[in-house]
């Protein structure tokens, strides 16, 4: 059962960010996962990371294929797999319409741009060395899934709710479905939710959320006012360590063959949740 962890590292810098994936490393997790915002590159970064670490995979959780062409992608992927020994894993997506717009990007359909991208990809052939490197498609929705299952080594999947496992891993068959969990150290109800309320604001206005969310029975009221308690708990793993613990589990039972938790919480000076972390590693 393999562990990673995702964090919005855009407030360390590179000495904190060091020093962050190597705590990580040293903590036993399996994997660090580097969004990608408007800051940081993440591939540099990865590559960054790479050197000042000896066993932890660098992954991209995600990288926008609206940034990059298919043969840089490819190259760069290719190249960390080379130099890194085979620690680089490659997360892709299309973001959202907003954001893309907002980079000058015209937006298109995303199954059918996705696959292009990704058949593009395969037919890159570098003239040097050129070692392959596994592709994870950032995917919610059956088409989207579907996709993952064919073109790609498998999916990534964020704020979904449990249920939403059980129904990739049927679309997957064997694929890896990796699954990113917000997790937060806080037996408060009223607490715990109002953090999480305010860590997925952004989210809860984005209408492919909705989409996905309504699939799995949720309605419209279940959007207002920051999410309801139902969607904000199934969406969180809260509560003490033996429950956030419980909740991962739960994420292998339903068919993840790897948990990327995402740890929250308020009032950290732009650092993770470090008692979590040591709770769930080693």
């Amino acid at each position: 059962m393999s562990l990673g962890v995702l964090f919005n590292t855009d407030r360390l810098d590179h000495q904190g960010l060091r020093t962050y994936a190597q705590r990580v490393e040293s903590l036993g997790y399996e994997s660090l996962w580097l969004p990608e915002l408007f800051t940081r590159d993440p591939f540099s970064t990865a590559a960054f990371l790479l050197a000042h670490t000896s066993s932890l995979k660098l992954a991209t959780g995600i990288a926008n294929i609206y940034g990059r062409d298919p043969v840089a992608t490819v190259t760069a992927a290719s190249t960390l797999q080379e130099f890194s020994d085979g620690r680089f894993l490659l997360g892709l997506g299309v973001s959202n319409a907003g954001l893309n717009q907002a980079r000058g990007h015209q937006w298109s359909p995303p199954v059918p741009r996705l696959s292009n991208y990704l058949e593009r990809m395969s037919q890159v052939k570098m003239t040097t060395t050129q070692c392959p490197f596994p592709v994870y498609v950032a995917a919610h929705g059956p088409q989207m899934l579907r996709l993952a299952g064919t073109r790609s080594d498998g999916a990534n999947t964020y704020l979904m709710p449990l249920a939403h496992a059980k129904q990739a891993r049927s679309a997957l068959d064997d694929k890896t479905l990796n699954t990113m969990l917000f997790c937060l150290a806080e037996p408060d109800p009223t607490v715990a939710r109002q953090t999480a309320r305010k860590a997925v604001a952004y989210y809860m206005g984005l209408d492919y959320y909705h989409r996905a969310w309504r699939g799995l029975g949720y309605t419209d009221s279940d959007f207002a006012d920051g999410g309801s308690d139902r969607l904000i708990d199934d969406l969180f793993a809260w509560g003490t360590m033996e429950e956030i613990r419980a909740r991962i589990q739960a994420q292998y039972a339903a068919g993840a063959s790897r948990v990327i938790v995402i740890p929250a919480g308020a009032g950290l000076g732009g650092q993770p949740d470090w008692n979590l972390l040591e709770a769930l590693g080693n």
